[in-house]
């Protein structure tokens, strides 16, 4: 009986073995590559550089290809993933909204970890320096510089934050522009095309500011590089979801579990690539797990957000 019994267990657990053997081919065969899509938060060249060395430790944990895509704007990212050609998605909160809200099919799995294990951030209005703008009510007739449709808080939050100033943009503003990232609206702020500009601000020490300003990207028209202290915040929102991570639904639940397992433990497996994405500044994981239903207070913001477009129109 003893016998039968080990017999019967082994049969039982080579099965299990050769289905989840079986399964891992089958989604191999169905997706032989994957691509990875992130929103152009900042300039395409700085996203590559960083997360290369990423997708290279992504397509080996996974044991297939993964291809990175930087989007040229955030609907890129949900239209790429409509279409099933984007199987996993670095999001901002509104734009996975936007994708949820027009019918897309994913999961939020994870969710962007700040140093100090918060799990959230603001939008900020900055001026330079010597402007002599203390405040948005000192803005009218000036220029805004916004990031994009799909931005959170680049468009979704400022715009909230006005219309509850009884605030109207578009009349309030001598022009609003889209820049397209949250680099090219500083970039927009510097070069004197808008005079405040919205964008993604954690801390003093972890902006697109503050990246931009270690890289040396910004200088004043002698040319000398510019500090942190050449900018201003003359207002800043309430903390906002930092955004998820999310894939296919439709997606095997054997690979989704790869996917996150990859993701949660990026810096144990392969610490020069956890380096080169957060800088050198992250001491352990960036992602945690999450789920869409975390993000529902920034869907109802933005369907606030659409209706007062409506009311425009």
């Amino acid at each position: 009986m003893t016998n039968r019994r080990n017999i019967l267990a082994g049969a039982a657990a080579l099965l299990f073995a050769s289905t989840l053997g079986a399964s891992a081919q089958d989604w191999k065969a169905k997706y032989p590559e994957l691509t990875f899509g992130i929103i152009p938060a900042e300039n395409a060249t700085g996203v590559i550089e960083r997360y290369t060395p990423f997708t290279d430790y992504l397509s080996k944990q996974l044991g297939v290809k993964v291809n990175l895509r930087v989007a040229n704007d955030y609907a890129a990212i949900i239209e790429g993933q409509r279409a099933g050609n984007i199987h996993i998605a670095s999001y901002g909160s509104a734009s996975f909204a936007r994708a949820l809200i027009t019918g897309v099919k994913i999961d939020a799995f994870g969710i962007d970890v700040n140093a100090d294990g918060s799990k959230g951030y603001y939008s900020v209005f900055y001026v330079k320096k010597d402007s002599p703008f203390k405040s948005i009510e000192d803005m009218k007739g000036k220029n805004l510089g916004l990031v994009d449709p799909n931005s959170t808080s680049g468009n979704n939050v400022p715009r909230f934050a006005l219309d509850q100033k009884g605030i109207d943009p578009e009349a309030y503003f001598g022009k609003v522009v889209y820049t397209g990232s949250h680099e090219n609206a500083v970039l927009a702020l510097v070069q004197g095309t808008v005079d405040v500009a919205a964008n993604a601000w954690t801390d003093d020490q972890d902006s697109y500011l503050m990246r931009m300003i270690s890289k040396g990207m910004l200088k004043n028209a002698d040319g000398t590089p510019m500090k942190y202290e050449d900018f201003r915040i003359i207002a800043k929102s309430d903390p906002i979801l930092n955004g998820p991570l999310a894939y296919l639904s439709d997606m095997p639940a054997d690979l989704k579990a790869k996917i996150a397992d990859a993701f949660f433990n990026l810096r144990k497996n392969d610490k020069v690539a956890a380096d080169k994405i957060y800088d050198g500044k992250l001491d352990r994981e960036g992602w945690a797990a999450a789920k869409t239903e975390d993000w529902k207070p920034v869907i109802e913001l933005v369907k606030f957000v659409d209706t007062l477009r409506r009311k425009k129109s």
